[in-house]
């Protein structure tokens, strides 16, 4: 059976029965229309409604037409921003009931996590080398902080220092003769090989790769690929990669699935994703 993945705001409505139109009134809000309010207005409406009784509703375009599909039986999920409180819990909550997937990681649901927890569960790397390091820290200060030692004014043992001088040099970069240079002095190449390393020194339970040597030279690209195949497989990760390069997308991993125009079109694995040549992935489209 296809499965369907909706995309959109997580909104939810709030409802309340009026016994007449006096309420309205009050707040110069025209029956049977949509009226924009400042946050103040919001609020005081908001209060003066609890005297009714509401009931919260999870809504949104995208929502109802995933739930919908998840009522018929079809597999579903929901991609949408909430908060980390009642009503964001609500939503999510209304949600299951249809049975529409949330947001799981090693079977325990994350929705709601701060964003700060959950970055100690899931690694990134970015398209853009600059993105994923600050240029004023130098090498061994990005170490410390990946290692959970801090980073700016933070006190570094010896040992610290050599075994962090000893993991950068498995990247044959040169950078373990730079522990003490600004990361702003570096090649795209060694900055994104240093922020892979960052993103796996304490290996999280999922590794997210958005294009991450697609701005870099061939032959670098070609190492931060190899680098990134061996701590992968070193370290047991699950690991997504997002790629426009249709060999890497065959030669790396287990497991391809390719998009078109927000679809999935092919899903492979196994025996069938072995026999694939880049020429029958262009046939997909």
């Amino acid at each position: 059976m296809k499965s369907i993945l909706g995309i959109g705001n997580a909104l939810t409505d709030i409802l309340a029965v009026l016994p007449d139109d006096s309420f309205l009134k009050r707040f110069h809000l025209p029956k049977g229309s949509m009226q924009w309010v400042d946050k103040e207005t919001c609020n005081k409406i908001f209060d003066s409604l609890k005297e009714y009784g509401l009931q919260y509703v999870a809504g949104g375009s995208a929502a109802n037409t995933i739930s919908c599909a998840a009522i018929f039986g079809m597999p579903s999920c929901f991609i949408g921003k909430i908060g980390n409180d009642e009503v964001g819990a609500l939503f999510q909550s209304d949600q299951e009931q249809y049975g529409v997937t949330t947001m799981l990681l090693n079977g325990k649901d994350i929705s709601l996590m701060p964003e700060h927890k959950r970055a100690k569960k899931i690694g990134r790397l970015f398209q853009d080398p600059m993105r994923g390091s600050a240029p004023g820290m130098t090498v061994e200060e990005k170490l410390a902080l990946a290692a959970g030692r801090g980073g700016w004014l933070s006190h570094v043992s010896k040992a610290d220092k050599k075994a962090f001088r000893e993991r950068v040099a498995m990247l044959d970069m040169g950078l373990e003769n730079r522990m003490n240079q600004p990361v702003g002095l570096l090649s795209g190449g060694q900055r994104q090989a240093l922020t892979l390393m960052m993103a796996t020194f304490d290996p999280p339970e999922l590794l997210l790769l958005d294009e991450h040597t697609a701005a870099l030279d061939p032959a670098t690209a070609e190492k931060v690929l190899s680098l990134t195949e061996t701590i992968v497989a070193e370290n047991k990760l699950t690991c997504m990669m997002i790629t426009h390069n249709m060999q890497s997308a065959l030669d790396v991993g287990n497991r391809t699935i390719m998009m078109n125009e927000g679809r999935i079109i092919m899903d492979t694995s196994g025996e069938e994703r072995k026999s694939l040549t880049v020429a029958d992935l262009l046939m997909k489209f």
